[in-house]
């Protein structure tokens, strides 16, 4: 498994890294398949963790590295609960999963186990500084990530805000720990996920509305 850990290429003057860019692009792929409701998604995003856990872990960045073993987690999770899910309104008929905003009590959730995870996680690296060279910003990118994919799991179109969220510091972090292809991927991450939050939220409105799309998300 060493090549995963070799320099692919230098792109403007960075060193991109094997395991770094087929990790990210099968990522970005798992994003826009979660854009198109499509149940693939989830082991697509499994694949791309594990293949981020070993360039994450190699560089010592256990908050990055532990958030891929809970990507794949929830990854399976998120696989059973769509599973569950598909089909069961006339906006999930064609076998996709039906989508719809959180409640406010669903947001207070999700906020609060963000801002405390983010404070237990933080302090456990600040505590523990081998487990990570950048602390906050690492806790911050694993409990978002966290919350997100929860989100998408129960099928919330909340799920692309969180996203956008780790975006605005999951691309200067890469890019200052030597993972350039993370960041250039994260830029097109924050593409699709604006894409993807218009279409989730067209969507949620029309599940909406029971005289033209049936019963709602």
């Amino acid at each position: 498994m060493n090549w995963l850990n070799s320099e692919a290429f230098t792109l403007f003057g960075q060193h991109i890294k094997w395991a770094d860019m087929i990790g990210n692009v099968i990522g970005l792929v798992g994003l826009a398949l979660g854009w198109r409701r499509s149940i693939w998604t989830w082991p697509v995003q499994f694949l791309s963790g594990a293949i981020l856990l070993v360039a994450f872990a190699t560089a010592h960045l256990s908050g990055s590295a532990g958030k891929q073993m809970v990507v794949m987690a929830v990854a399976l999770w998120g696989w059973w609960q769509w599973n569950r899910g598909k089909g069961s309104s006339a906006d999930g008929a064609d076998g996709s999963i039906a989508v719809r905003f959180a409640t406010w009590r669903e947001r207070g959730y999700l906020l609060g186990a963000a801002a405390v995870g983010t404070l237990a996680v933080g302090s456990l690296f600040t505590a523990y500084p081998t487990l990570s060279w950048d602390p906050w910003p690492d806790a911050y990118i694993f409990v978002g990530t966290v919350v997100a994919m929860y989100a998408q799991a129960r099928g919330m179109v909340e799920f692309w805000f969180a996203w956008l969220l780790v975006d605005l510091v999951g691309v200067p972090l890469n890019f200052a720990n030597g993972f350039a292809f993370s960041g250039f991927v994260y830029i097109i991450y924050g593409a699709l996920v604006l894409w993807g939050m218009r279409d989730w939220w067209l969507r949620s409105r029309k599940a909406g509305q029971p005289f033209l799309e049936g019963a709602p998300a």
